[in-house]
């Protein structure tokens, strides 16, 4: 791929129209999507983040952050506010067995695998699932044997401190490939 056709911008819906016509934009960009997947054609952001904070604050890049920091943090919320607000058990059970079930692997998958197409999405819910039955009990074990033990508290803070921890790796990770694949494709 040349520098030019990277620095050169053009708006998906113009480029669908000069490929394949104007009759039907829908089915055009169908086709296109096929074409992406099948590694025909790649699509680049015109403007992609420079570093890790522009990364975290374009929603296009980073909502799968922001999701995890907001659950993490109402998890914690409702374990302290169910016992104030009783009809917010069931959201807790909810949101509990997510923190306990899921998040943890899947911060880990997205630290190991920054890539979109590194993992098929059900690759990543396998993982997901699976790495986290296997870090929430070390954490478990790691508090067994500290001062604290094994109590309400200690598994919160240090679950929560896991996940956020976790997530930003992944957030640096993430942004780096796309700053690192940026410059590759607008030196080539």
């Amino acid at each position: 791929m040349s520098r030019r056709a990277v620095e050169k911008k053009i708006f998906l819906e113009d480029y669908v129209r000069r490929k394949y016509g104007d009759k039907d934009l829908y089915k055009n960009l169908v086709k296109l999507y096929k074409d992406y997947k099948d590694g025909k054609i790649i699509l680049l952001d015109p403007d992609p983040p420079q570093n890790m904070f522009r990364y975290v604050l374009r929603p296009d890049y980073s909502l799968w952050f922001w999701t995890v920091i907001i659950l993490t943090l109402l998890g914690v919320s409702l374990v302290y506010l169910t016992s104030l607000a009783g009809f917010l058990m069931p959201l807790r059970y909810v949101i509990g067995s997510l923190l306990i079930l899921f998040i943890p692997g899947y911060v880990l998958v997205e630290a190991l695998y920054p890539g979109e197409k590194d993992l098929s999405p059900l690759e990543r819910l396998a993982l997901s699932i699976g790495l986290s039955l296997a870090i929430v009990p070390l954490i478990g074990l790691i508090l067994n044997y500290t001062p604290w033990g094994i109590r309400l508290d200690p598994i919160i803070i240090s679950l929560s401190i896991y996940i956020i921890s976790i997530s930003i790796l992944a957030v640096y990770r993430k942004s780096r490939r796309i700053i690192l694949l940026r410059k590759t494709l607008s030196t080539e």
